[in-house]
């Protein structure tokens, strides 16, 4: 995902003389970008060893530990901001939009990658299958994504105009339930109950069910390669990618017209066909 956001601001045929990547965990985007493109990074995440873990980079960096609802920068900073797969992760994801906005300067682009709303399908329907069946009911064990629908209304209510939203699917293929969960969340603990620390992508509902019962995570196994099972014998696991791009507003930015000053009627498309071919006649 860090690859094709880079490929993202490669589209933009102009040089980022100072970037902001929030949320870059161990640096997933700066990895691929050029400094050609961005002549100077700040990296920030909330994650300190994530920071000092950091991947190397052509790109001069800095990296700050900072909330990435709190950003500690000035107004009009950053000429280009990126975010790969951490923003799911905020508590407030208006207010983090609003942050971006106001750091950026005039004219400057946001660049970002959420998990979609249909991500892990397989996984929280087997939970929950298992759950009602083994507990008489269920609860959330994966954090809660935004829709697609929801995303491009957050963008436009922070200040960013010209709005992009495209989707992507990344499925990837494990053994069983097990694995993909040991894959998510770090570990798992298969004797009694499961222990979920943290990939670091369990639940962060603050009122979320701590425990999950042996019997349960077996029926879970067991529903999973039922419903989902490829004919090898592993099961699927489907990444939902929303990719976004939004900009700040500038004078010299390109505006529709104002309504009512089109000098065309949409009825006269009707005609196009008929006036074409008499003019090659």
């Amino acid at each position: 995902v860090g690859g094709r956001i880079a490929d993202r601001v490669f589209d933009i045929t102009r040089t980022f003389p100072l970037a902001l990547d929030v949320g870059s965990g161990r640096g997933y985007i700066a990895q691929h970008l050029t400094k050609e493109t961005i002549e100077k990074l700040i990296q920030v995440d909330i994650a300190e060893n994530a920071l000092k873990n950091a991947v190397e980079s052509e790109i001069p960096t800095v990296n700050v530990v900072a909330d990435e609802e709190f950003l500690p920068f000035k107004e009009d900073t950053f000429d280009l901001v990126v975010s790969s797969l951490s923003l799911h992760w905020v508590n407030d994801l208006p207010k983090a939009f609003r942050e971006i906005h106001q750091v950026l300067k005039p004219d400057g682009v946001f660049i970002g990658a959420m998990f979609g709303g249909d991500t892990l399908y397989e996984l929280r329907c087997s939970l929950q299958l298992a759950e009602l069946e083994r507990e008489g009911g269920f609860s959330p064990h994966i954090s809660p994504f935004t829709a697609v629908s929801d995303l491009g209304h957050l963008l436009s209510r922070a200040g960013f105009n010209t709005l992009t939203v495209d989707t992507d699917e990344i499925q990837v293929n494990y053994p069983g339930l097990f694995e993909v969960m040991e894959d998510l969340q770090g570990k798992y603990i298969l004797n009694g109950n499961i222990n979920v620390f943290c990939m670091g992508e369990s639940n962060c509902s603050w009122n979320r069910k701590p425990l999950l019962h042996r019997e349960t995570m077996l029926a879970a196994a067991a529903i999973y390669r039922e419903m989902y099972g490829n004919s090898d014998g592993s099961v699927p696991a489907t990444f939902q990618i929303y990719y976004m791009i939004g900009w700040k507003f500038h004078e010299s930015q390109a505006r529709p017209a104002q309504r009512g000053s089109a000098t065309v009627s949409f009825g006269d498309l009707a005609k196009i066909d008929g006036l074409l071919s008499r003019g090659k006649k």
